[in-house]
């Protein structure tokens, strides 16, 4: 695989904030990625400095090769569609489509003129007077039809019913399918994209905590369920990354793939097994992360 982007070591600081610490990864070129995460997690924050629109502290950004900051040559190639985007007080929908037509030189005018169809887009409205639903779909439209190498969605789609989420990323698989490029998604809806995204990376507290393949992560925990007894003695050993329990029955998550010799001891201990879907793995990651920082923290207070 190519890669398109690398990032080494980078770190962002706002005052006593950090919001990227120490972050490494690298996206490769024709992929579906996932930038997952929750709020303030760090998800915008790297997409911004990856297009220019803002400052690491310290580390190193390369998109394309090089350095993305002032350089026209690789902002050209790149998209970014935000939910807060902004336009002039008087701009409407067709005057955003026809600026982007003349920046992204892969721009699709039939494509664009589908999705305003599909979208049901008012073109005779100016963009502040849209609903929330059609102002997302201004950017949608404009993230789709301009075919760049690659494209950033940072949740512009949110303000779309479900239907025309479901919209969004149908049009989304049927033209990557036939123009593959590279497309990195922020959401908080991680079981409605994740039939969508190859690879997921997941950031908390500034701190990449997973960046796999989709399929890999797919299987990888299992919620195991019964008698606390012989929950407890099953998962003995095994990483535990979020337990509940009611009375004497314990629900416990686990990481790791169960083999056939496991799956006949849960029936003879009567135990039943509940995959885990992507959206719980990573919310039960992410709290798991987060619970083992507070001891880290703990600990190293309690010795200074």
């Amino acid at each position: 695989m190519t890669s398109v982007i690398e990032v080494k070591h980078l770190t962002k600081r706002y005052r006593d904030t950090v919001a990227a610490d120490d972050v490494s990864f690298t996206i490769e070129k024709d992929t579906i990625y996932g930038l997952l995460g929750r709020n303030g997690a760090g998800k915008t924050t790297v997409m911004s400095i990856l297009t220019a629109q803002n400052f690491a502290t310290s580390g190193d950004v390369r998109v394309f090769g090089e350095h993305p900051y002032e350089n026209a040559k690789v902002l050209r190639r790149m998209c970014f569609v935000r939910e807060s985007q902004k336009y002039p007080d008087d701009a409407k929908p067709a005057h955003a489509f026809q600026m982007a037509r003349l920046f992204f030189e892969n721009w699709d005018q039939t494509l664009a003129d589908r999705l305003i169809a599909d979208f049901q887009l008012p073109m005779n409205k100016t963009i502040k007077k849209l609903s929330r639903g059609q102002l997302s779909a201004v950017g949608v439209i404009i993230g789709l039809a301009s075919r760049a190498e690659i494209t950033f969605f940072d949740e512009p789609y949110l303000g779309l019913d479900a239907v025309a989420r479901q919209l969004f990323y149908d049009r989304l698989l049927e033209d990557y399918a036939e123009h593959p490029r590279t497309i990195i998604l922020s959401s908080h809806l991680i079981d409605e994209v994740s039939n969508l995204l190859e690879r997921v990376i997941v950031i908390d507290g500034g701190r990449i905590i997973m960046d796999e393949e989709t399929d890999a992560v797919r299987g990888r925990a299992a919620t195991i369920v019964g008698d606390a007894a012989a929950v407890d003695a099953f998962v003995a050993g095994r990483e535990v990354i979020h337990r509940e329990s009611l009375g004497r029955v314990a629900s416990v998550t686990i990481i790791g793939e169960l083999t056939g010799a496991d799956h006949a001891r849960l029936r003879e201990e009567g135990l039943d097994v509940a995959p885990v879907s992507l959206q719980q793995l990573i919310v039960r990651t992410t709290q798991h992360a987060a619970g083992a920082s507070a001891d880290r923290d703990v600990k190293e207070g309690s010795l200074s």
